[in-house]
C-alpha cells in the first residue's frame, strides 16, 4: 500500500479514504511505527486529539526514537495550551533526529508561551536558520524585542515587511521601536501604516494616540 497516496489523500481533504489506506497499512505492517504516525496525523487534522495520541504512544511503544510521534503529541498539547507538557515532547522529537525547523520554532513558541524568551531565541533562531518564512521571522523578531535586543529585532521585522509589507503586527512593532529611539517620525508612520492594513489593531491606534499627544505636547 502506497502511504505517499494515503497523505495525499488526507491533503486533498478526503479523510475518510485516506484512513481506509492507513488502517490498511496497519494491518499489513502492524510492527511498523510510521503507519501509526499517519494515522495519528490523520486523527488531528480532524480534531480527535485523544485518538491520535493513543497511535502517536502506540508508534512510540513500537519504537521510542520515532520523532514524528513525539512532534506529533507535541502539537495536539501546544493546540490544548498546555506548553510545558508540549516543550517535553518538542525536546524529545529533536532528541531522536528530528532536526527540522518547525520543530525548533514549535519549541520557541512553546517557551515563549512561558514567558521563557531568553531560552526561546536559540530554537527561534535555528527555525528561521533552517527554513524561513513570515511567520518564523516575526516570531524570533518578537523575541529579540522581548530581550532588549532591539537593532536585532528592527532587522526581523523589516524582513517581513520585504516577504508581507501589509504585516500589521511587524509595522506596529517597528513603531515601538522606533519610539524607543525617539524618532516619532518613524513610528508615526509604522503605527499609522499598522492602521492602514488592520483598521482595527487596537495597539497600533493607542501607540498612535498616546505619541499624537507626545507630538502636540512638544509643540
Amino acid at each position: 500500500m502506497n502511504q505517499q497516496k494515503a497523505i495525499e489523500l488526507m491533503q486533498q481533504r478526503k479523510f475518510e479514504e485516506a484512513a481506509q489506506l492507513f488502517n490498511d497499512y496497519i494491518e499489513e505492517h502492524p510492527k511498523d511505527p510510521v503507519g501509526y504516525v499517519n494515522f495519528g496525523n490523520l486523527l488531528m487534522h480532524t480534531g480527535d486529539f485523544d485518538r491520535a495520541v493513543v497511535f502517536y504512544e502506540r508508534a512510540i511503544e513500537l519504537d521510542a526514537k520515532t520523532g514524528t510521534a513525539y512532534y506529533g503529541i507535541g502539537n495536539i498539547l501546544f493546540e490544548q495550551e498546555k506548553y510545558k507538557e508540549a516543550q517535553f515532547y518538542y525536546q524529545n522529537a529533536l532528541k531522536h533526529g528530528l532536526d527540522v525547523s518547525d520543530v525548533h520554532f514549535m519549541l520557541g513558541l512553546s517557551l515563549q508561551n512561558q514567558e521563557q524568551h531568553t531560552l526561546a531565541l536559540p530554537y527561534l533562531l535555528r527555525a528561521v536558520e533552517l527554513e524561513p518564512d513570515e511567520e518564523k521571522e516575526f516570531q524570533y523578531g518578537l523575541a529579540l524585542a522581548h530581550e532588549e535586543l532591539l537593532d536585532e529585532a528592527k532587522k526581523m521585522f523589516d524582513q517581513v515587511l520585504e516577504r508581507n509589507k501589509r504585516h500589521s503586527d511587524a509595522h506596529y512593532n517597528l513603531g515601538v521601536i522606533a519610539l524607543y529611539h525617539q524618532d516619532t517620525k518613524t513610528s508615526m508612520y509604522h503605527f499609522e501604516e499598522a492602521l492602514a492594513y488592520q483598521p482595527d489593531h487596537v495597539l497600533a491606534a493607542n501607540g498612535k494616540k498616546q505619541l499624537q499627544s507626545l507630538i502636540d505636547g512638544e509643540e
